[in-house]
């Protein structure tokens, strides 16, 4: 046998001052489009921006259903929007920001396992590396310098 450590490094803004302007701008999107969350069965909203390569910016909130839980996660709609309209334009950073009506998310919310899988099908198929931001409702940022930092073994293409 042997042993293999895998070692992820994150970067920890406390505030969206922090950040450099373009996430700034970035991160307000996402924020922005959470109010716009369709999430009457959960009360939990998230919004989500990306930037892609040709200076566009891209976003998507939640939306769920009476089906629930069959909705779609902000990051998996705004990635999916990027492809269908921009279908060879790289993505270069996601920003991510999400709140609940039954407390005040402090601590930043990370994308779900679904979201991690499909972000990381199209970092690799674009062959870039793609930044993500992620925040709850307020309080502290933290930044990786790829979505494969958060699924370090991915699922993908070579195994099918």
């Amino acid at each position: 046998m042997k042993k293999v450590d895998l070692t992820t490094s994150i970067s920890v803004y406390e505030s969206i001052e922090e950040l450099p302007n373009e996430v700034q701008v970035l991160m307000q999107k996402a924020i922005d489009t959470k109010k716009n969350a369709y999430a009457p069965y959960s009360k939990f909203k998230v919004g989500a921006s990306l930037l892609l390569e040709n200076g566009l910016i891209i976003t998507g909130n939640n939306q769920e259903n009476a089906a629930y839980p069959s909705g779609m996660c902000a990051e998996r709609v705004a990635v999916w929007k990027a492809a269908s309209d921009y279908p060879n334009v790289k993505i270069l950073k996601l920003a991510i920001s999400a709140s609940s009506n039954s407390q005040i998310l402090k601590e930043p919310v990370a994308p779900c396992g679904a979201c991690r899988q499909t972000l990381s099908e199209y970092e690799l198929k674009q062959k870039f590396n793609v930044e993500v931001y992620f925040m709850g409702e307020e309080g502290k940022i933290i930044k990786t310098n790829s979505i494969i930092d958060l699924l370090p073994i991915a699922f993908d293409k070579s195994f099918l």
